[in-house]
């Protein structure tokens, strides 16, 4: 009896001196700190820089970002690079691929919300955005068909413009991944979504996966259709995987966000982002992204709050808070500012800079980054934040 109680000690003692540190720090919150840093970038001389997202190649960091001078009014979109964790940045180059194609009807066609992401198998980036077409005085809201538009950059070369091919009626007025998240899979396929439709109906979104070979991205498969009747339908999806899952958050305009789970990444289950007590997420036709956490789950969004109440939409400020995925709902207790509201949201809301248009980047293990490009349609004037999410455990995730 001694003998076994000994024994038990002895195995409980080496259990714990090797226990994991995670288990430790159980209780210790995942997010350390958040740091705001105001990105420099050129002077315009009409309007500022929007859309930035980033995407990390081995140690350099690689961000598109483009000039906005009106609302969706945008120029040709630029790329910078980075080899000190983001505190210095190379000069902004256009794009070759990626700006104003003049069209026969005198219009021009150009390329916006685009993602830059790293594809490990070919080591290429893949800069996924969807074309916009513009009359001389802007952008015109009798569009013609749209779809993604694609480049890819390796070695600080830029390949050609291509069209992301879908010959599905389902996305005859437009199909897009416009602002996505996607997921690289280790066979080198790339998982998305799209958002896609028929003229002056609501729109739908589906999981789709795609073959990549460093050059040409071909549609191989597409999942089931999620749908909402209210206003332009869903928009703008963005994928992550998470332990094995994939999770899907959309846009929407009836005052929700929605969230999707898939095993597959293609056959999604729908439902609206809620609260641990129930209570629904109250955001307005604003994009939401992943960060994504070896050893959780985070969603970036806008909503409503005292604070931002006569700012359209709630455009600011950018919160995160932690995800159970199990109910697939957002943590309360642990949501956090990552971009603060610049100025008065109540009493002066016209002079506040609107968020919403976002990246996010896994820029190392010990922190994740969110940029954003601020813009206040009034003075038509804005600023690139980047805002460190600093972890007290490594995200091994980041590459």
């Amino acid at each position: 009896m001694y003998s076994t109680r000994r024994h038990f000690l002895s195995t409980l003692g080496f259990a714990l001196a090797h226990r994991p540190l995670n288990t430790f720090a159980a209780d210790v919150p995942l997010i350390e700190s958040i740091e705001r840093v105001v990105v420099p970038a050129p002077k315009l001389p009409k309007g500022t820089w929007f859309h930035p997202r980033a995407c990390m190649v081995g140690k350099k960091a690689f961000m598109t970002t483009q000039p906005i001078m009106g609302s969706d009014h945008f120029g040709h979109v630029h790329w910078t690079t980075s080899d000190d964790l983001g505190k210095t940045w190379s000069e902004f180059k256009p794009a070759p691929p990626l700006g104003w194609v003049p069209m026969a009807d005198g219009n021009n066609e150009a390329v916006c919300d685009v993602t830059p992401e790293f594809h490990p198998k070919t080591s290429a980036v893949l800069a996924l955005g969807h074309n916009v077409f513009y009359k001389d005085k802007g952008f015109y809201r009798d569009q013609p068909s749209r779809w993604p538009i694609y480049a890819v950059w390796r070695d600080g070369e830029w390949g050609p413009r291509k069209k992301l091919v879908w010959d599905d009626p389902r996305g005859s007025q437009i199909y897009s991944n416009n602002c996505g998240q996607r997921v690289a899979l280790p066979d080198g396929d790339v998982l998305m979504s799209f958002t896609f439709g028929v003229k002056d109906k609501p729109r739908s979104v589906c999981g789709v996966l795609c073959s990549f070979d460093g050059k040409d991205l071909v549609i191989k498969k597409t999942g089931n259709e999620l749908t909402n009747t209210k206003g332009r339908g869903l928009l703008e999806p963005s994928l992550t995987q998470f332990k094995g899952r994939y999770y899907l958050t959309i846009r929407a305009e009836d005052r929700r966000g929605y969230v999707a789970v898939s095993d597959d990444g293609l056959n999604y289950e729908q439902r609206e982002w809620q609260w641990d007590d129930g209570e629904p997420l109250i955001t307005n036709s604003t994009q939401q992204h992943w960060i994504t956490h070896s050893d959780a789950l985070f969603l970036v969004y806008t909503r409503r709050d005292p604070t931002n109440e006569k700012i359209i939409r709630w455009r600011a400020p950018l919160w995160v808070a932690q995800v159970d995925p199990k109910t697939l709902r957002l943590i309360r207790a642990t949501e956090r500012v990552v971009l603060p509201l610049i100025g008065d949201g109540v009493n002066g809301a016209d002079m506040v800079a609107f968020m919403g248009n976002f990246g996010v980047c896994n820029a190392s293990q010990e922190e994740s980054w969110v940029t954003d490009g601020s813009w206040c349609p009034k003075t038509n004037t804005g600023e690139l934040h980047l805002a460190r999410v600093k972890w007290s455990r490594p995200n091994t995730l980041a590459i």
